[in-house]
């Protein structure tokens, strides 16, 4: 192809191939458009459907409840707090539970951190390890854990302090939860004891 001099394109035989040139931009056009829309879809497959039907409402709900009051959780008490029975999800970490409510993309029923979700995820955060398998449904000491994994323990204690609400302790066996008086619910949550 070349031009002709007036801005048209020819073949090599003299046709004009200008027809052939704007059908193929169309055509690019077209395509561009196609993988554009592609695109969007998927990221709204991914991301506006990510909590499921009423959603929206669930993390509106739960970005309207109060700050929670000081107190200590038994392993049963802490699996009420999952954020499908409960719309607070908790979480402990190193025997420190943490309302990661306003985390809840992350933490909820549907989120990528879900499994933590009202458990001690301090073994699953210590191995790096998702799976239900990795969690004990009993108290968890942790003692067979090796020095790095109880230093990551340790990190991701820091880590939750820094972002979400202590809200209380987590109770072994056999201890009795302790009594938090006004003064201690009033201060910051984020300090522990």
């Amino acid at each position: 192809m070349a031009d002709d001099g007036q801005g048209r394109l020819r073949t090599e035989d003299g046709r004009a191939g200008g027809a052939a040139l704007a059908g193929g931009e169309m055509l690019l056009s077209v395509g561009l458009l196609a993988l554009a829309l592609l695109a969007a879809y998927r990221l709204y497959l991914r991301w506006g459907t990510r909590n499921g039907p009423g959603g929206a409402a669930r993390q509106g709900e739960a970005a309207a409840l109060p700050r929670m009051k000081r107190r200590d959780f038994s392993l049963e008490q802490l699996r009420e707090f999952d954020g499908a029975r409960n719309p607070r999800i908790l979480l402990a970490v190193n025997g420190k539970v943490f309302d990661v409510t306003k985390g809840s993309k992350f933490y909820g029923p549907e989120g990528p951190y879900g499994i933590f979700a009202g458990r001690d995820a301090s073994r699953g955060l210590a191995t790096f390890c998702l799976d239900k398998d990795a969690l004990r449904d009993e108290y968890d000491d942790l003692s067979d854990l090796n020095a790095v994994q109880m230093e990551s323990v340790r990190e991701w204690e820091m880590q939750f302090k820094e972002k979400y609400d202590y809200v209380g302790r987590l109770l072994k066996p056999g201890e009795e939860p302790s009594e938090y008086t006004d003064e201690e619910d009033t201060k910051d949550h984020t300090k522990q004891e």
